[in-house]
Parts: C-alpha cells; sequence; structure tokens
C-alpha cells in the first residue's frame, strides 16, 4: 500500500521573493556605487572608474530584466535563488580585484550573500555558496589590481596580513552561516508548528460543530424510525414467512435495529469515560465493528494474528464508530471481497514502546480517485460512488471520513489510506500498543519519571 507523504506545513515558506532579492540588490549596488565615487572624487585616488562603474551597470540591469521578468510577490524556487546569490558574489569579487583584492576592507561583504542564503535555502545550498565564496576570496589572495591609495605612497600588505583576512573571511562564513541557518531553522520549526496546531483546532472544530448536529438528528430520527419499525413488525405478521419478501423484512427489521444502536452511539461518542471497565480483546472488537456490514452481498474475510499475548482495548464508542465506519467504505465499494487484516506485535509488558497494533482493511473495488486522495481525510471531501450512490440519491455528505480518521487519531491511532498495489483501497490504522492497552497493562517503564505519555 502506497503511504501518503506526511503533511508539509512549511513547502514554500522559506524561499525567497523577487521583491526581497531586487530590493536588496538595489541596496548593494547603491553602497557600491557611491564607495566608488567617493573614492575617486572624494578622497581623490586612482581607481579604475570605468572598469567598476561597468561591473556595477551590469549588476543593475540583471535587476531591472528580474523586476520586468517576475512580480514582486513571486517566490524563487532554490535553484534560482542560488544562481542570483552566486552572481552576486562573482560581482562583488570582480570589484574587489579592480581594488585591491583582500587588502580593500569590504572584502567582508563576501559574507552577506552566504548569510542570506543560510536564512533562506537549504544547507546544501549554502555549502556551494560559502565553497564559492571561498574560492574568490582566495583567487583575490593572490591575483588582484592594487589597492586605490594616496599617489606616491603605495600601501603595500604583508602576506601574513593578507591570510589573516582570509581567515577571518573564512571564520566568519562558517559562523555566520551555522549561526543564521540555526536561528532561521528554529523559528520555522515554530512556524511550523504553529500552522499544525492550527490545522488540528480547525479539524477539532469541525467535529465540536458536528456534535449539536449529531444530537439534533438524532431527536428527529426518533419518530420516523419508530414509524418504520412498527411498520416492519406488522409487516412481519402479516406477510409471508418464507421466500424473498420474507427476507426483505427481516434484513428491514434488522437494520432499523442497527439505526437505533447507532442514534445510542452518536450521544456518547465524546463519552471517552463511559464503561471504563468494559474491556474487549482485538478480535472481539474486529467481529463487533464488521458484523453488522455481513448481511450485505460482500465477503468480509477477517485474519487476526500476531505474537504473544492478543492486547485488549476499552470498548471506546469513538473507536466503535471510526473502524466501523472504514468497513463501512470498503463494503460500500467491494465488488466481492473485504480483507481485515489485524495484527499486533509482543506483549506490553515485556517490550518497549515501539510494538504497536495494526488493523488494515482492503477492498477489491476502483480505489481511491488520485483527486481525492490527497485530501481523503478532510471534511466534506467525499468519494461516493459505490452501491449506496446508486441507490440513494444526494447520499455522501464527506464527512464520514472525516469524523472516522478524527477518533481514530483521539484514540492514539495514526491512519494511513492509499490504494493497495493489486487494486482497490487499502487503509491501515495503527497504534503504539501501548496506546492501544491505554489504561489496562501499562508497561513498568512508565511508572519510570519521564515516561512519554
Amino acid at each position: 500500500m502506497r503511504m501518503p507523504d506526511a503533511l508539509d506545513f512549511g513547502t514554500g515558506a522559506s524561499r525567497l521573493r523577487v521583491g526581497t532579492l531586487v530590493r536588496l540588490r538595489w541596496l548593494s549596488i547603491g553602497g557600491q556605487l557611491a564607495a566608488v565615487l567617493g573614492v575617486a572624487f572624494g578622497l581623490g585616488f586612482p581607481i579604475p572608474l570605468l572598469a567598476c562603474l561597468s561591473v556595477i551597470v551590469v549588476s543593475a540591469a540583471l535587476n531591472v530584466s528580474i523586476g520586468m521578468l517576475y512580480p514582486v510577490g513571486h517566490r524563487m524556487s532554490d535553484g534560482g535563488a542560488s544562481l542570483l546569490l552566486g552572481y552576486d558574489i562573482l560581482q562583488l569579487a570582480a570589484l574587489l580585484y579592480l581594488t585591491g583584492g583582500l587588502e580593500n576592507p569590504f572584502s567582508m561583504l563576501f559574507l552577506a550573500p552566504v548569510m542570506i542564503s543560510a536564512a533562506a535555502l537549504p544547507p546544501r545550498r549554502t555549502l556551494s555558496l560559502g565553497v564559492l565564496a571561498i574560492t574568490a576570496a582566495t583567487l583575490l589572495g593572490f591575483w588582484h589590481e592594487p589597492l586605490p591609495w594616496t599617489p606616491g605612497e603605495p600601501l603595500s600588505l604583508p602576506p601574513l596580513y593578507r591570510a589573516g583576512i582570509w581567515s577571518a573571511i573564512l571564520l566568519g562564513l562558517a559562523f555566520i552561516g551555522v549561526y543564521a541557518w540555526r536561528v532561521t531553522q528554529e523559528a520555522r520549526e515554530l512556524a511550523q508548528a504553529l500552522a499544525a496546531t492550527e490545522f488540528v483546532l480547525a479539524r477539532e472544530q469541525h467535529l465540536s460543530q458536528l456534535d449539536g448536529l449529531a444530537a439534533a438528528a438524532a431527536h428527529e430520527l426518533g419518530t420516523p424510525l419508530a414509524t418504520i419499525a412498527l411498520v416492519a413488525k406488522e409487516l412481519g405478521r402479516s406477510g409471508p414467512k418464507e421466500g424473498p419478501i420474507a427476507d426483505d423484512i427481516a434484513l428491514l427489521s434488522q437494520q432499523v435495529a442497527r439505526c437505533r444502536s447507532i442514534l445510542g452511539k452518536l450521544t456518547s461518542l465524546g463519552n471517552e469515560d463511559a464503561a471504563v471497565l468494559d474491556s474487549m480483546r482485538l478480535s472481539l472488537l474486529i467481529e463487533e465493528v464488521a458484523g453488522p456490514h455481513r448481511p450485505f452481498d460482500v465477503d468480509i474475510v477477517v485474519d487476526v494474528r500476531g505474537e504473544g499475548t492478543e492486547p485488549v482495548c476499552r470498548r471506546n464508542p469513538g473507536l466503535i464508530y471510526g473502524l466501523g465506519n472504514l468497513i463501512e467504505n470498503a463494503v460500500d465499494f467491494a465488488r466481492e471481497r473485504v480483507l481485515i487484516d489485524a495484527r499486533w506485535d509482543r506483549d506490553s509488558v515485556t517490550v518497549e514502546i515501539r510494538d504497536s497494533v495494526t488493523v488494515e482493511i482492503r477492498d477489491d473495488g476502483p480505489g481511491f480517485p488520485p483527486d481525492v486522495l490527497a485530501r481523503l481525510g478532510e471534511p466534506y471531501v467525499t468519494t461516493r460512488g459505490g452501491r449506496r450512490a446508486k441507490s440513494e440519491e444526494g447520499s455522501g455528505m464527506g464527512l464520514g471520513m472525516f469524523i472516522a480518521k478524527t477518533l481514530l487519531e483521539r484514540s492514539g491511532a495514526s491512519v494511513f489510506a492509499g490504494n493497495a498495489s493489486d487494486g482497490g483501497a487499502s487503509v491501515a490504522v495503527r497504534w503504539s500498543r501501548f496506546s492501544f492497552e491505554r489504561g489496562l497493562v501499562p508497561p513498568a517503564s512508565a511508572l519510570e519519571p519521564g515516561f512519554p505519555l
């Protein structure tokens, strides 16, 4: 079964906007132009003015072109942003070559593009830009034009001093790069955690809003259900005792009883402490949730196996409803067969918390459509197209999978939906064994300080 990728709440959030890069480059161009003109006309030092201005004009032309090609809010890809920052390093190296190489105090500006990359790009991109900056600094240590200085008083710094400047650039790139990456990574993780929290709260809010609707539905459906039950009872008395009609009347009575049971569960889904002493083995849980769906024309095969003692759980209405809804969906779309594969690891009293309990439900139907699979589990996303859709007009509100997934996750489970390799839909529900048996047979390590509950 293909498992969906985990939700990534920070996808694209760290990419650089074109407007940010353009403004930073204009700031750099303005500083470079002021420095060159200040040295040439303010201090009167000899400088290759035309060559320096040509390098600056090329950078300005590139900046104008980027501003015209992309909207201000466009976010650059990691590769595009890396190329632009790499160009900034090379452009700075060209200016430094014309104005003294590492002897120029502005050589420390090599740190700027690497720091921007560390704050917004993946570490491997930052490492590549850092290597490019060090390579450029190394070459400038050996080959460069003289430093602009007072005519007749040439300034030549000793090699040891230039080596010190090179070392300072190297250490600065390493320290500032790691520091900027670490700070922004922590901020990014916090933002993703907040986004995930908002997502979970939104789901919980949807489910809470359904509580009132469930109570109202249970109240409104009580009267017509009682009428249907009375009519079914009268038909059973006056109708034929054998034959297809008698079988249909018996099935109608069974489904009326099931509707009454479902309406009774609606008022207890949120009561986690109900029947706290009522426990059941995994095999009994599977039979209880699969039993109501056996009268349909689908073969339900149950395979329960594992190592060590069979896990035992509380009789949780939310857990029963969630698994039952998944089985109902599988029966609705299956052609001939539904497989319920339940398995567990060893006894949680003697093993570590990573041991698990897994229930996988597979059918031989058409599987999940690709456009629905990516959003499966969100409210009001429906896949109805099976028996129920053919027989009931307007069936399927897109809430069943959402409610089932939320209730199962409340019990500590992880839900994975996908399409099986041999066709059909497959939904796997996985708990750690301790979460499944919570409160019944806690492992000895649970009594130790710091145990992650």
